[in-house]
């Protein structure tokens, strides 16, 4: 009995002194990566486009058809770029289209009128070109006043300029020739010569198109100016309070579409050696649509450079495939209506969709 009260009672083991086991996060697999990229539902539209159009237009199927989508896609997707990076930045430009032609008409009627060389005549519409970007972000930031009435405003100063300034100072809607002006030849060269790879011709806007597409994607993706334009876009008020210049950035932005406009402009001057004064009117809601067709959303703070590209490539492909299907041109504008309306349902529902799955 006394042996058994003098036993010491067992000492409980020791509790373990590392905490118990985080439940796991589950990691978004594969598929809800790829559905979270904004230019995943444009690449699928582009192969479903283009597999339609290879099955139902023989002319389609060569080389020299591509080379040409390729051409009319660039000539979309050069402004596309900038006006993408402005709505992923919550902005828009509806002064785009009319801004290219007035560059291209300033670079005409300065080097034409007061003799100068055409290098000058397209340095000082360049110029030109980023003022009037900046003049846009500069009256979008200190005014409040949204994006789409300023530049809707410079839309129509734009287009009555051009063709006011054109007949007052030419007689004519259009300019005159610029071919034999000095610096004619080595400016083509560079805004609108052709090469030809394995017996294709290809324009160099294509590959300019390309490079200002890298160039996009990379600032957007790998730069801390990629992360202020979503940011800017996302909530510009929270943005700021982290210290992000907004105003700064916005204002970069409409003049980095100013500055591809002039590009654009440039290349339509040196390639057909005279302007009309009337043109470019409607050509802004191209380069809305295939920023919007290529997952961009228009309220901002989502989107990328390359679908952008695949919007317009889509633009191209359309364009071309309906004449080469022999159909009535005139239903490729119902096509862009159609696809603009579904590729908002599509974006919105995509990246719902992704959201959900990442939660």
């Amino acid at each position: 009995m006394s042996q058994s009260l003098s036993k010491t009672p067992a000492t409980p083991p020791p509790a373990s002194s590392s905490p118990a086991p985080a439940p796991a996060r589950s990691t978004p697999s594969m598929g809800t990566r790829l559905l979270a990229r904004p230019e995943i539902g444009a690449l699928i539209a582009a192969i479903v486009i283009y597999i339609f159009f290879f099955a139902v237009a023989p002319a389609f199927r060569s080389a020299e058809a591509f080379s040409t989508i390729l051409y009319a896609s660039s000539l979309i997707g050069i402004v596309a770029v900038g006006v993408g990076l402005l709505m992923i930045g919550g902005e828009f430009d509806l002064s785009a289209g009319v801004a290219v032609v007035t560059y291209a008409l300033t670079a005409a009627m300065l080097s034409y009128q007061f003799n100068l060389n055409m290098w000058v005549g397209a340095f000082l519409a360049m110029i030109l070109a980023l003022f009037i970007g900046f003049i846009n972000g500069f009256l979008v930031v200190r005014t409040g006043i949204p994006s789409f009435l300023i530049t809707l405003g410079t839309f129509f100063i734009l287009q009555g300029a051009n063709l006011g300034i054109t007949k007052l100072v030419t007689g004519a809607v259009s300019t005159q020739n610029v071919s034999d002006i000095q610096g004619f030849e080595s400016a083509k060269g560079l805004f609108a010569s052709t090469f030809t790879i394995g017996g294709v011709s290809v324009k160099i806007t294509v590959v300019w198109w390309i490079l200002f597409v890298l160039l996009a994607t990379w600032i957007l993706n790998r730069t801390r100016t990629g992360n202020w334009v979503f940011a800017v876009g996302g909530n510009a008020a929270s943005a700021r309070a982290v210290g992000v210049p907004v105003n700064k950035v916005k204002i970069g932005l409409f003049m980095g579409v100013g500055f591809l406009a002039w590009f654009s402009g440039m290349h339509q001057l040196f390639a057909f050696n005279t302007i009309q004064a009337g043109g470019g009117v409607g050509q802004e809601f191209l380069f809305i649509i295939a920023a919007v067709v290529g997952g961009t959303l228009l309220t901002g703070g989502y989107g990328s450079a390359v679908g952008t590209a695949l919007g317009a490539f889509i633009f191209g492909m359309t364009q071309q495939g309906i004449v080469y299907a022999g159909w009535d041109p005139n239903w490729f504008k119902a096509f862009l209506g159609v696809m603009l309306l579904l590729a908002v349902a599509v974006n919105l529902s995509v990246k719902k969709y992704a959201t959900t799955r990442k939660a």
